[in-house]
């Protein structure tokens, strides 16, 4: 059975610059997820993110709508990984912030 683990993550950036930067750091995402080959899909709808992540067998939808002054992660845990969603949640909360909203335009 699936399980949602939802996290806002509010910013000040505005609405395209909070876009913007999560279109340059989206392909990050297949660093940060345990179990390496993972491979990360993902499109624009508007200002939502849609994803699709597969790693270690298993495939997880998430979408990410930003917001003027927040981005609102979901995240649809499959069957064994529903287990996990505590720290799912809370790895969301802590380093969700700095992966999807850095602006790595003005390093290096």
């Amino acid at each position: 059975m699936e399980r949602p683990v939802e996290v806002e993550l509010p910013h000040k950036l505005g609405r395209e610059e909070a876009r913007r930067r999560i279109a340059g750091n989206v392909h990050r995402l297949e660093d940060h997820i345990p179990g390496g080959a993972a491979q990360v899909s993902s499109k624009w709808v508007g200002d939502q993110l849609n994803l699709d992540i597969t790693a270690m067998g298993q495939k997880v939808a998430a979408l990410i709508d930003v917001e003027e002054t927040k981005v609102r992660c979901r995240v649809m845990l499959p069957g064994m990984l529903a287990f996990f969603a505590a720290p799912i949640e809370a790895a969301l909360n802590m380093k969700g912030r700095d992966l999807l909203l850095e602006d790595k335009s003005k390093k290096d």
